[in-house]
């Protein structure tokens, strides 16, 4: 199965960033149609904004994909340790190019569900359009958790299934079969419970079929 999701991802390297950030007409005709217009640019600031410009902690980014969202945030944070994390190595090395050697940022290849950290190393783990491509979500709730410290601020944006059954055919027939998206996937009643076991909810959103939210640690 990871292997699967990684295969999926370096097939895509080509198209990953186009489609995100709708920067054709293409891209913008299959956000309209199998996602309802959901913008992951706005969901993609808004996400960025629950951390404070001047932050000067420690960070982890997983997965980091290619940085296409998250590279302006994280060089200018230039006080902060952060340490990039994604299981594909190609997207890997789209994200160094992007943040440009940086020495407060660390970049390298691992896996979600069995992280290399120590307990209690971050104050922020932030998962942008992840946790519905991890194949044990459950391990990786739990690995998030294990690496942040007491009090720690854990942001993430993921598609939950239950609000559009045209975008939930898609996950299912087309982007789960082809390992971009893994099930099982959370309803958003589903997704809070688990959150609410972990952690104090601070903010959480849904548009059309993607969740954001940030939570703080108990």
């Amino acid at each position: 199965m990871k292997d699967k999701v990684k295969d999926a991802y370096e097939s895509s390297k080509n198209i990953y960033d186009d489609v995100l950030t709708q920067s054709n007409i293409f891209s913008r005709l299959y956000i309209k149609l199998f996602w309802n217009g959901t913008d992951d640019n706005v969901i993609a600031k808004k996400v960025l904004s629950y951390i404070p410009n001047d932050f000067n902690g420690d960070l982890l980014d997983v997965p980091v994909g290619t940085a296409v969202f998250t590279n302006n945030k994280w060089i200018s944070l230039n006080n902060a340790h952060i340490t990039c994390l994604d299981y594909s190595q190609d997207m890997l090395e789209q994200a160094k190019i992007r943040l440009n050697g940086q020495k407060h940022i660390q970049c390298i290849q691992g896996d979600v569900g069995n992280l290399q950290m120590d307990d209690e190393t971050f104050d922020i783990v932030l998962s942008m359009n992840g946790f519905h491509a991890f194949p044990d979500k459950i391990k990786a709730f739990q690995e998030t958790w294990r690496v942040l410290k007491p009090g720690g601020d854990f942001i993430a944006c993921f598609y939950i299934k239950g609000k559009s059954k045209r975008t939930d055919w898609l996950v299912k027939n087309v982007l789960s079969k082809k390992g971009w998206f893994t099930p099982p996937f959370q309803t958003e009643e589903e997704l809070r419970d688990i959150l609410e076991k972990f952690y104090q909810i601070i903010d959480i959103h849904v548009d059309g079929s993607m969740v954001y939210f940030h939570c703080r640690k108990r």
